[in-house]
């Protein structure tokens, strides 16, 4: 396991490094998935276990990300990349991979939306993004998680 983040409140750790490939739009594709490959242009290319300790409540959660899962990036609207920057900026692919596995799977953390994003912040963190940028990305998904209906444990 790679320790990916550790401290006193949390550990992350991944079994290896993601491997991340970016797809295109194939002239032989059809509609759906060309709107598909736009949507989500971004593929884990090997399965990658994550383990992630919250050492506060002394709890661990452990789940896999499977080879093939696609996401859109760190999902960042165009009229805030001068500030944030875009949403396929390198430093937001692995934090926005584990958050967005997290989100569509909430059981994986026992469905603590605050949790999972501590978590995101704490990848935000070890990809170099500046410490405004990330208060900014984490209170702005925690309140559109809110707003989509994912409370708080």
């Amino acid at each position: 396991m790679i320790e990916w983040y550790n401290d006193s409140e949390l550990g992350i750790f991944l079994s290896e490094k993601p491997k991340i490939d970016v797809n295109y739009p194939k002239p032989k594709e059809t509609k759906t998935e060309k709107d598909k490959t736009s949507k989500y242009p971004f593929e884990l290319k090997n399965e990658t276990e994550v383990i992630i300790c919250d050492h506060v409540n002394d709890k661990s959660f452990d789940f896999t990300i499977p080879k093939g899962y696609t996401w859109d990036g760190a999902t960042i609207p165009r009229i805030f990349w001068r500030l944030i920057g875009a949403k396929t900026d390198s430093r937001f692919l692995i934090p926005s991979l584990i958050h967005d596995y997290m989100c569509e799977n909430h059981s994986c953390v026992e469905n603590d939306r605050y949790f999972s994003t501590c978590v995101f912040e704490r990848l935000l963190y070890v990809s170099g993004v500046s410490c405004f940028k990330r208060w900014l990305m984490k209170h702005s998904v925690d309140n559109f998680q809110k707003f989509c209906g994912w409370k708080r444990k």
